[in-house]
């Protein structure tokens, strides 16, 4: 049996790293006492995959795993499993939805191809906003060193945009807090656009902004 989560990451948990929130969920998953399935070979462990790793620092409305569990999908139902983990995991983490999918689907880590981000721009870094992302969007390549290595960062850019005013608030941005900009950015394997690379861009300091991703976008 296989399930898929989609959970939210607030709170101090943006600090939590992508190996350790792998940790956290399967100490999680044990107590709730689920049936965990397991790999295999000399050193197995639980068959928990998340769907992307989310950048240190960063909150998130949509994050997702599947987790493999050896019960049949008739001996318990989906909102039960979710009860059962949600009350062991940290109030940061919230389980927003939980669905049994078939075990021959694909990972999801493959089927993945862009990620929507919101980032938060204090006002002392929001002057001339609106023309800088015009020039970034209309720019024919952003020439970026990543690891030692340059890579161009326009073809990972898909969308990028001042929120419009009707837009809902994030939960880690309240009124009057700063700028809002909505980015979506191409995740797929080889060619992952990364907020902070597209913030430096703009000429501002990744440290001094909330980035919050909202939405994982598949194929199919």
């Amino acid at each position: 049996m296989r399930i898929r989560l989609t959970f939210s990451k607030q709170g101090a948990l943006r600090y939590t790293g992508h190996l350790d929130l792998h940790t956290l969920i399967e100490r999680a998953a044990r107590r709730a006492q689920l049936p965990l399935a397991y790999s295999q070979g000399f050193h197995p462990t639980p068959k928990i995959q998340l769907a992307s790793a989310l950048p240190l620092g960063f909150s998130s409305r949509a994050e997702m795993m599947d987790i493999w569990l050896t019960t049949e999908d008739s001996e318990v139902s989906a909102s039960k499993l979710r009860s059962d983990l949600q009350a062991t995991l940290p109030r940061d983490i919230q389980i927003l939805d939980i669905q049994i999918v078939d075990d021959r689907a694909p990972a999801l880590q493959t089927q993945l191809i862009a990620s929507e981000y919101e980032a938060t721009i204090p006002d002392e870094h929001a002057s001339n906003l609106t023309i800088r992302l015009a020039a970034l969007v209309d720019a024919l390549s952003l020439p970026r060193v990543r690891r030692g290595k340059t890579y161009d960062l326009r073809p990972l850019i898909e969308s990028l945009a001042l929120a419009p005013p009707s837009a809902p608030l994030s939960r880690n941005t309240g009124e009057g807090s700063g700028v809002r900009v909505f980015m979506r950015l191409t995740a797929r394997e080889g060619a992952t656009g990364r907020p902070e690379e597209v913030l430096s861009a703009l000429d501002i300091p990744p440290e001094d902004v909330r980035v919050e991703r909202t939405r994982l976008i598949f194929q199919g």
